[in-house]
């Protein structure tokens, strides 16, 4: 049962992450704090493995305090009542979803976009990581580096989400569809220039107390940063407003068909190409051209698919819209029903006794007429 409007979706989609992103924020200084422990102990402790036993006690005390929040509902709080039966999920197979896929342009294009992201921040993701751990070979570097990172993920998206709703009022769903890919395509061509042309503008960089390498760290960190913050505040809630306007029997396939074959093609599809691509050019580095422009390509269909897909929203939303207006100005014009026969009979009859009335009162307010024509 849909409860939610386009315009209702625009303001509080954007908004449930709020709690999530600020746990982010916390969780990346926490790692910053133990990862840093290192340099307040002696030469033979071994600095990370009291990081990682500092870091797995708060996780396990975190999860016997969700255990208790989970109990504690449960035992307490009463569930509310519901007038309505949750209507069942449609279980479609891989051939199923494919075919639901092929025969709706809507729910393609869509579909699209899901796959367009998970194979797009794959690609990205695994080539920085690979040059992270090559500029941060320490554990306890490394996880300080991840450290801020969290942190500036958990910032950057709490930003956007407040944002998200000026977006989305301002612009539209298609400019916010087009943010995320638009993201991924300028911080991709910034991130895989500086691997590939980073020895020629080693110079310049070493003004600026960098290295090429770390350049390339820095600018990838940005783009994972950037992304996942406009993943979170405007891609999901575009992805969730997108099945609001379809029927329900098509909003129901279409989820159905995305969660069986989109979901997991996104995110093993990156992987594929990269284990395709080390396989047939030897290493991550020397297929590191190929993935860029793979990249490209893939952020331009994307962008393609979320304009084709922007087309289609807002017809059906005209129609939607369309069909409300006309439902309340049904409600407002009063019905009124046409006389009958015996009606218009009656009002006649009422017409020609009110002439007769009036004709005789005239006749008795002359009398002088009358005694004329007696004489």
């Amino acid at each position: 049962m849909q409860i939610t409007t386009v315009e209702e979706a625009k303001r509080f989609y954007p908004l449930f992450g709020l709690g999530a992103n600020v746990a982010l924020i916390f969780s990346g200084r926490t790692v910053k704090y133990f990862s840093n422990l290192r340099k307040n102990l002696g030469p033979r402790v071994d600095g990370w493995a009291i990081s990682l036993k500092g870091m797995m006690s708060i996780v396990v005390l975190m999860g016997f305090t969700i255990c208790f929040l989970y109990w504690w509902v449960n035992k307490f709080v009463p569930l509310p009542t519901r007038s309505w039966k949750k209507k069942e999920k449609p279980k479609m197979g891989t051939m199923e979803s494919l075919k639901f896929l092929v025969s709706s342009r809507y729910i393609r294009d869509l579909a699209t976009l899901v796959v367009a992201y998970g194979i797009s921040i794959n690609l990205v993701e695994v080539t920085w990581k690979s040059k992270l751990k090559a500029q941060f070979p320490s554990p306890n570097e490394y996880s300080s580096f991840m450290g801020d990172f969290s942190t500036a993920t958990g910032i950057a998206t709490f930003t956007m989400m407040l944002l998200s709703q000026f977006i989305f009022d301002k612009y539209g769903w298609g400019v916010a569809a087009k943010i995320t890919p638009t993201v991924l395509l300028l911080t991709g061509v910034g991130f895989f220039s500086l691997i590939l042309f980073g020895d020629p503008l080693g110079p310049a960089l070493a003004e600026f107390g960098m290295t090429p390498l770390l350049a390339a760290v820095y600018v990838g960190a940005m783009q994972n940063i950037f992304s996942k913050s406009a993943k979170y505040s405007l891609f999901d809630p575009c992805k969730e407003m997108a099945y609001i306007p379809l029927d329900e029997d098509t909003k129901v396939k279409g989820k159905a068909a995305i969660d069986v074959v989109c979901n997991p093609l996104g995110k093993s599809g990156g992987a594929l190409i990269q284990q395709f691509m080390i396989l047939t050019f030897g290493s991550l580095a020397n297929s590191t051209p190929y993935l860029g422009g793979i990249l490209l390509m893939i952020v331009f269909t994307w962008l393609s698919a979320a304009k084709s897909l922007d087309t289609q929203f807002t017809a059906l939303r005209r129609e939607e819209e369309l069909e409300k207006e006309m439902e309340r100005d049904a409600v407002k014009i009063p019905v009124v029903s046409e006389p009958r026969n015996d009606s218009v009979a009656n009002s006649s009859l009422l017409n020609a006794a009110s002439d007769d009335s009036t004709g005789s009162s005239s006749d008795t307010s002359t009398p002088r007429n009358i005694y004329k024509t007696e004489d």
